[in-house]
């Protein structure tokens, strides 16, 4: 055997390149310039399956950086030819060849299926590829016949996505892509990646069916409440919350091993998440009944906490108002994942099981447009409601501003005045066309309000799940927000609590608390951060505050400092004013509530007077005090000590009580998990 370097070097130059037959070359180009363009064309904003471009860039990079180096060997001329391959598929619009096995393209998409309704269509549901109005506008005219002679001439950089049917494998491929050129010298690097065959039993698009949203969720920047000086400040004024989309939200981090951000740790929601059995009114003409209770503080032995629990009067089911409901669904791209759309057509279900014969229910959906899905229907037409219901699917962007205009114009046609009207509005609050900035929305819902309809949200998902803006639509359009996170949440939320969620007893529910500087040195309000109000807008009926429904039951906690504590956290002021307090020395502070019934524009006036004998045991009070400390643990526990999870874990187990539905079992084991939940989600492949 001879072995002189020479001799091999001359047998490679001698041999002849290898040459791939002529079909398997073109079926290689036409594969790979087919995934390539279908990549490139995904509309990202709203849709799961659309990465942007940037982040396909990045991901490719990654990719190719974590390859380990190809040695050279007697392989190295096909490589070559595989790269040459590559090269032409990023040039492809330059070769006059066509491309085989292409035929003519599917219709668009109709407005009604912009809209979220199911086409059938070889197999496949419509609405799978996101299109924005811009982007119809422009397919519009290319909706003649594709040949297969003038198939590539279409797959030009500046040509806009056309769904093309491929006849191997009976499924949509988009082409026609934006390519930038300065991507070729990056994308080179994958090309072998991007025209290997896939297996039999995967789609070609592989890498983009894994994807979701990740990281995107936005929520409101929150600032503790502060320590007030009593002598300084001996005012709050706050409007009531009973929404508990917050403490969901963190359920479902932790129940990913995540510990959740902080400002969607909203301390308020996480306490009102829960059922407490406070007294209630004799009868319904008090609409509800305020119960003080002063108690140690689990976190700070030298202050007290102030409990406020409130009772909402509630119906019976001969009671209850007709409802006059608009269902207002998001069927954009982003609601494609199974715990979006499809979670939220079964929730939907379960409440039109809970509503009467006379109920009416209509459905508006919104994508790439808006419409109406189902005119006003009687409940007692269970299965056409249903019907509608089933009949959605995702896709296309978020004209989200647009679904509330028409769900609110279908409230106010068929507007019952001696019933409830109340637009649900259910969405991943991702709004992407038209009208998205919250402040104008928000102006949008504040002048609706007025027309006697009320708005409640219900949020899905977990990525692009923009709180703000929900939050923004709920709180100023005289409703409530809850957070969808599984069945028995839609449960809990629209069928054992459906007479406290669309059904209102009292609306612009404030609390204004005086604190007495003699007894009081000190005071925090717990949570409330985005519902304070200014001392003077307590007695003005034009300002808006929060709701209670039937049954329902609302907690606010206060962390007082008796006079003289040596756990003051504010010095007092070497030459400050002598404090003027004209209340009785024996109280603590003075509560008052103003509420407006549903139907009028006038407020009530409810007080009472805090004292020695509000100083009494209460479990109740006792879980709401562990549930605060874990919420504020959870937001960093700026006021909390050496207060721990161990600690919230021990008062919860002690005060848990009767737990019919599993609420407060589910709590404590929710504490367990954050003693060892991540701090920060990883990045999901």
């Amino acid at each position: 055997m001879n072995s002189d370097p020479d001799e091999f070097t001359r047998a490679f130059r001698e041999e002849a390149p290898i040459t791939p037959p002529q079909a398997a070359r073109r079926e290689a180009i036409a594969r790979a310039s087919l995934h390539f363009a279908k990549e490139n064309a995904r509309a990202a904003q709203g849709n799961e399956n659309g990465i942007r471009l940037m982040e396909r860039l990045r991901g490719y990079i990654q990719r190719s950086r974590s390859m380990q180096s190809i040695k050279l060997s007697h392989a190295l001329m096909a490589g070559t030819s595989i790269a040459v391959i590559g090269l032409a598929i990023l040039n492809v619009s330059h070769m006059p060849a066509p491309l085989p096995q292409l035929a003519a393209p599917e219709s668009l998409p109709e407005p009604s299926e912009q809209a979220g309704l199911k086409k059938e269509s070889d197999g496949r549901r419509a609405g799978d590829t996101k299109t924005d109005a811009s982007q119809l506008a422009a397919a519009k005219p290319r909706q003649e016949k594709l040949t297969e002679e003038n198939a590539l001439g279409r797959m030009r950089s500046d040509s806009p996505s056309v769904a093309l049917k491929s006849k191997d494998n009976d499924k949509s491929i988009v082409a026609g892509a934006d390519a930038l050129s300065d991507a070729e010298g990056k994308a080179s690097g994958i090309v072998s990646e991007m025209i290997a065959p896939a297996p039999a039993s995967q789609p070609v698009d592989m890498v983009q069916q894994g994807y979701h949203d990740q990281g995107r969720d936005k929520f409101s920047d929150i600032k503790t409440n502060p320590v007030k000086v009593t002598a300084e400040e001996p005012v709050s004024t706050f409007s009531i919350d009973v929404d508990t989309a917050s403490y969901s939200f963190v359920r479902g981090s932790l129940n990913q091993n995540v510990l959740p951000q902080k400002d969607a740790v909203r301390v308020e929601e996480m306490i009102n998440y829960f059922p407490y059995d406070y007294a209630g009114p004799a009868d319904r003409a008090e609409p509800f009944k305020a119960t003080v209770t002063l108690m140690p503080t689990p976190w700070n032995p030298d202050t007290k906490l102030m409990h406020v629990g409130i009772k909402g009067f509630a119906l019976n089911g001969q009671e209850k108002p007709k409802s006059n409901l608009v269902f207002l669904l998001d069927t954009s791209g982003s609601m494609e994942e199974s715990n979006k759309l499809p979670l939220l057509r079964n929730s939907l279900k379960l409440l039109t099981d809970t509503l009467g014969p006379e109920d009416t229910v209509s459905i508006v959906v919104y994508a790439g447009s808006a419409g109406t899905v189902l005119p006003p229907t009687k409940a007692r037409d269970k299965a056409k409601i249903i019907a509608a219901l089933d009949n959605l699917s995702a896709g296309g962007s978020t004209a989200g501003a647009e679904g509330i205009r028409q769900a609110y114009q279908l409230a106010e046609q068929n507007f019952d005045k001696t019933g409830v009207n109340r637009v649900i509005l259910a969405t991943d609050g991702d709004f992407n066309v038209g009208i998205t900035d919250p402040e104008e929305l928000k102006s949008f819902v504040e002048r609706k309000r007025e027309t006697g309809v009320f708005l409640s949200v219900l949020g899905f998902g977990r990525g692009n799940y923009n709180d703000e803006l929900m939050q923004t639509l709920a709180q100023n359009g005289n409703g409530n927000a809850a957070y969808i996170d599984t069945l028995n949440e839609a449960r809990k939320v629209l069928v054992e609590e459906a007479s406290s969620t669309l059904f209102p007893i009292a609306k612009d529910v404030k609390i204004q608390v005086e604190f007495n500087p003699q007894t009081v040195s000190e005071y925090r309000l717990i949570g409330y951060e985005t519902r304070m109000l200014n001392r003077e807008d307590f007695n003005n009926d034009k300002v808006d505050a929060g709701e209670i429904g039937a049954g329902h039951t609302v907690t606010a906690i206060y962390e007082i400092t008796p006079k003289n504590a040596k756990s003051a956290l504010v010095d007092p002021l070497r030459y400050g004013a002598a404090e003027t307090a004209t209340g009785q020395g024996g109280e603590y502070a003075f509560l008052k509530l103003r509420y407006k019934l549903p139907n009028e524009d006038q407020s009530k006036l409810v007080t009472q007077a805090v004292t020695d004998a509000n100083q009494t045991a209460s479990k109740e009070a006792e879980f709401a005090a562990s549930v605060a400390g874990f919420g504020q643990l959870l937001r960093g526990g700026q006021y909390t000590r050496s207060f721990s999870y161990d600690d919230v874990i021990a008062l919860a187990q002690a005060a848990k009580g009767a737990d019919p539905f599993g609420y407060r079992a589910e709590f404590i084991n929710l504490v367990r998990m954050a003693k060892t939940a991540q701090g920060l989600e990883p990045l999901n492949p």
